[in-house]
């Protein structure tokens, strides 16, 4: 049981992180296409629901499945229990960087007037495709310290002969 806690967090992670690559390689660039009509098109097809809808789910899923996976092996070993604890601290920071870096941009992109605000938005957007970036460098690190937890967990339990 301990173990299926473990792949759904390192599911919901892998999935958290590559919707957060469409992002970058996908949105973003369809948004800086032809400012300010594609944030005119950008504000109209975002109207009624956005990627803010998949994330505002799956983001705390992920952060408590990755705390669910340090509880429930903390007593594994040491090098288990640090693998864990840093994928549980990136998952939790690639959401701290979201309420602190992209909410305000977000705001900025749907009430910022569209005349005479072009080289704005352009800049905006620039800034959070950049940062994006490193919000997904950070996810998949996660990623990563999960599936070295989890390896970790296969090889105590192999036999050594």
């Amino acid at each position: 049981m301990k173990k299926i806690v473990l792949f759904l967090s390192i599911t919901i992670m892998a999935g958290v992180a590559f919707a957060n690559m469409y992002n970058s390689i996908v949105d973003t660039t369809s948004w800086i296409s032809n400012v300010p009509g594609s944030i005119a098109v950008f504000r109209q097809y975002y109207h009624s629901v956005n990627p803010g809808n998949f994330f505002r789910i799956f983001s705390p899923v992920n952060q408590i499945l990755a705390l669910l996976s340090l509880i429930l092996f903390w007593k594994t070993s040491k090098k288990v229990r640090i693998f864990l604890l840093v994928a549980f601290f990136l998952a939790v920071s690639g959401d701290v960087l979201t309420f602190v870096y992209f909410y305000p941009r977000n705001d900025l992109l749907m009430n910022l007037p569209l005349q005479d605000n072009s080289a704005k938005f352009t800049h905006i957007l620039k800034q959070w495709r950049s940062m994006n970036w490193i919000r997904t460098l950070i996810i998949f690190t996660g990623l990563l310290f999960l599936c070295l937890g989890l390896n970790r967990i296969y090889q105590n339990k192999t036999p050594h002969f």
